[in-house]
């Protein structure tokens, strides 16, 4: 490992659910090379694989593991959470990068299959994850819940009604979990936090490859993302439970 072994997040435990794809990739390996032991979950083995080799080929000597986890089964969520900490002796955080996408060209064009799809994707996995996380959190003495959201929900356009509201339920979920924080620390402030970080999109290298003319306007860089989430150890819980961290201009 190189880079921050010493940070707070040197030694640090963190679990990554969504962590196949771009976003989950960079912050796999910021975290690795923060010096974090790092425990991804995706529901593509396949790429999950990719994205722990790659992870741990970018910084010899970390430890980093993936598991195929269904995060809409609160007993495999719970399962995941008390196996990780009773193999490493703690959990230190938990990234929420789950994500997924569907809208119509209009309002009335909404297919409310399109709720039913995100309301699992986007809204039950944070459910699930939050409440298997939530005990371990509170023991470490850095915990952190940090789901990556969209603008969209704080600004809704007609052809995103279900996205956009099942992003701002996930925010509300994460916002209540910030209280319990809060009234967990009493007066001495919260210990653990939950964070929100909110981009209006993310761009990653291979679609600036795909689409070199296109500018990505306001879209936030996976790399800025990974190393905006490892930022948030860095700041003591009282400064940023249960707030959103803005990474594009507010809507």
């Amino acid at each position: 490992m190189n880079g921050n072994e010493n940070g707070v997040l040197g030694g640090a435990v963190v679990a990554v659910a969504g962590a196949a794809g771009p976003a989950g990739r960079a912050t796999l390996l910021r975290l690795a090379e923060a010096g974090a032991t790092v425990v991804a979950s995706d529901a593509d083995a396949a790429r999950l694989a990719e994205a722990v080799d790659a992870a741990r080929y970018a910084h010899g000597g970390a430890t980093v593991t993936g598991d195929t986890v269904d995060l809409l089964d609160p007993e495999a969520a719970r399962e995941w959470a008390l196996r990780t900490e009773k193999e490493f002796g703690r959990i230190d955080g938990l990234v929420h990068l789950v994500g997924g996408w569907r809208g119509s060209a209009s309002f009335m064009e909404t297919d409310l299959a399109d709720w039913e799809f995100l309301e699992k994707l986007l809204i039950r996995t944070v459910q699930n994850t939050s409440l298997a996380f939530h005990d371990g959190l509170l023991r470490s003495p850095v915990g952190r819940y940090l789901l990556i959201s969209a603008a969209g929900a704080s600004k809704p356009t007609a052809g995103n009604a279900a996205y956009s509201a099942a992003k701002s339920a996930a925010e509300a979920w994460t916002l209540a979990l910030g209280d319990d924080f809060r009234k967990a620390g009493g007066e001495q402030g919260p210990q653990a936090a939950a964070v929100i970080l909110v981009v209006k999109a993310l761009v990653h290298d291979a679609m600036r490859a795909e689409r070199p003319n296109a500018k990505f306007a306001g879209f936030t860089d996976v790399k800025e993302l990974a190393e905006a989430i490892a930022g948030v150890w860095e700041r003591p819980a009282g400064e940023v439970n249960g707030t959103r961290l803005w990474l594009t201009e507010k809507p």
